[in-house]
């Protein structure tokens, strides 16, 4: 046995850790370094990125206690809904594993150290590359363009090839998202509880996933807009929820609003009530504020007007009522804040730190943990900015 062999066993040995894992990750000040897995065989299925090339995933061994325990990520990043921003999006990370990292740091919700992330630390954890633009969900292709829109394959393609790595056997799953891949996570929820044992605790997780259907301060649907596009360009209607399509148009069955309520499986709904990304594109997109009236709230909502703090409420108040009924199932969570900001689980410093934010006096790691774990059931809303001090950055 080699020098190298003997100091990973003994090391594995002491920790808890499988020798596997030991050796193919590094580790830096910001957390472990995962290599990238590429699927190369999904070809042959057509799960491919918008360029053709292979999907991919990085995955860090659990050990111990969260030895068969998995947590899936689906990576966010937008969309692209026309020709030519899927044509630019595919010589990039978000569409091509041509370009994506050959090592990923995980922290936040995926972070191996027990400090940072004490509930899912040992587990199984898994970042799905997204390389698709259409939230894991299309199926077309455009032969002009020379665009595949696999995005429901690569799903597939990549379920099934974490199932032949183990995950088969979890005895407890949580799937996940931030933005793009918060709604990747509500679409796709209930089939992932269909691919595990019946025995197997699953949920599912959507942070800063939960887009609203609203007007723009032009009274037009900016984010309706470019959704209808995401769903016609790449052929998304066939693999959306029967229960919404059955009742509504495809477009309106790809916002959450409209899903959330059908979902068999327990979620959990991690949002801002002035979620950033919406206010910057949904509700005063550039182009709906042609005069830069909007700019400098935007830059700092501590310099909103009168009227802009109305809006902003307006939208606070949408929200709240796009949950009502979701709020009111037992085996679902919550924790809506006023932070202005999108995404808080893959950061450390809005995920479990000294300083994160915190509803009922938990921060959002212990909120989820509480509510996976079944310690104690969570849902909190917090009360109308400015109340909420425990917010980063707020200005």
């Amino acid at each position: 046995m080699s020098t190298l062999s003997l100091l990973l066993l003994l090391t594995a040995l002491v920790t808890g850790r499988p020798a596997e894992a030991l050796r193919s990750t590094n580790t830096t000040a910001e957390g472990v370094l995962v290599p990238l897995t590429v699927i190369v065989s999904a070809t042959s299925k057509g799960a491919v990125c918008l360029d053709g090339s292979p999907p991919a995933y990085h995955l860090h061994r659990g050990y111990g206690s969260g030895s068969n325990s998995w947590l899936v990520q689906l990576e966010g990043g937008g969309w692209c809904n026309n020709a030519r921003t899927c044509v630019f999006r595919k010589t990039t990370h978000h569409g091509s594993s041509k370009y994506m990292e050959k090592e990923l740091s995980f922290s936040g919700i995926l972070s191996n150290k027990a400090d940072e992330n004490p509930d899912f630390y040992n587990w199984n954890l898994v970042k799905v590359r997204y390389c698709d633009g259409g939230s894991f969900s299309g199926e077309g292709y455009d032969e002009v363009h020379g665009l595949f829109f696999r995005g429901q394959r690569i799903w597939s393609a990549v379920m099934e090839e974490l199932l032949s790595k183990g995950m088969q056997y979890a005895d407890r799953a949580l799937l996940s998202g931030c933005s793009a891949g918060g709604l990747s996570s509500i679409l796709h929820c209930d089939e992932f509880r269909a691919l595990l044992p019946s025995k197997t605790q699953v949920k599912c997780l959507a942070d800063a996933g939960m887009f609203l259907d609203v007007a723009d301060v032009a009274g037009q649907h900016a984010l309706r807009s470019m959704f209808d596009g995401v769903v016609n360009l790449q052929g998304v209607a066939k693999n959306l929820p029967s229960s919404c399509t059955s009742r509504m148009d495809p477009t309106s069955c790809f916002f959450p609003q409209n899903l959330i309520n059908h979902i068999q499986t327990p979620i959990f709904l991690l949002n801002s009530a002035y979620d950033l990304w919406q206010i910057m594109e949904s509700v005063a997109p550039p182009p709906a504020d042609p005069s830069g009236s909007w700019m400098s709230c935007k830059r700092s909502h501590a310099t909103c007007n009168t009227h802009q703090f109305t809006v902003l409420q307006g939208f606070r108040n949408q929200m709240l009522n796009a949950i009502k009924s979701f709020s009111t199932v037992s085996q679902n969570g919550l924790f809506i804040n006023s932070c202005f900001v999108h995404c808080q689980t893959e950061e450390p410093e809005t995920w479990f730190s000294s300083g994160s934010p915190a509803l009922k006096n938990k921060r959002i790691a212990e909120s989820v943990g509480d509510w996976f774990f079944q310690r104690s059931g969570f849902k909190a809303i917090d009360c109308a900015y400015p109340c909420d001090s425990s917010c980063r950055n707020q200005n």
